[in-house]
């Protein structure tokens, strides 16, 4: 494992209790760097979405854990958050729990002249992404291939 991953897999572990005992559920973890500053970001849901209460009583719960571990050698951020409408399809859960609803995908390659597709999710396995197109086609996506999915939303 590289550093991201071993922060990401520490960080996580550590964060799990906290949610349980709060009764929400880990979304993701991610340690990125962006424009110079690091921060770990964990992303946490619940049935009928997250407050900022939660966000503010995960963060308050899980920080002082952090700090007691330490193992993080660089200054960070922490940001508690929702995945958002948007969210990315990341883990096998996430495409488990997504079958059936509206789902965005890009890929890295133009197919048929096009980049962005949107469709129901109907199978999905280690190397595939299916969808069923608004016209009723299905197109069956290597995974390799996309560089974003996830679930779509209309204003």
């Amino acid at each position: 494992m590289n550093k991201k991953e071993t922060i990401e897999t520490q960080a996580e572990e550590l964060l799990r209790p906290v949610l349980d005992s709060l009764g929400l559920e880990l979304y993701d973890v991610e340690y990125v760097k962006e424009a110079g500053n690091y921060y770990l970001r964990a992303y946490i849901d619940k049935e009928g979405g997250v407050t900022i209460d939660d966000c503010e009583a995960v963060s308050r719960a899980y920080s002082p854990k952090l700090d007691e571990k330490n193992f993080i050698d660089d200054a960070y951020t922490l940001e508690v958050s929702s995945p958002g409408l948007g969210r990315p399809l990341r883990r096998e859960r996430d495409f488990e729990k997504s079958v059936g609803k509206e789902i965005e995908i890009h890929t890295y390659k133009a197919v048929d002249g096009n980049k962005i597709f949107f469709g129901t999710l109907t199978a999905y396995d280690r190397t595939t992404v299916t969808i069923r197109e608004e016209n009723g086609n299905e197109r069956t996506f290597g995974r390799q291939d996309l560089s974003m999915i996830r679930l779509a939303f209309d204003f």
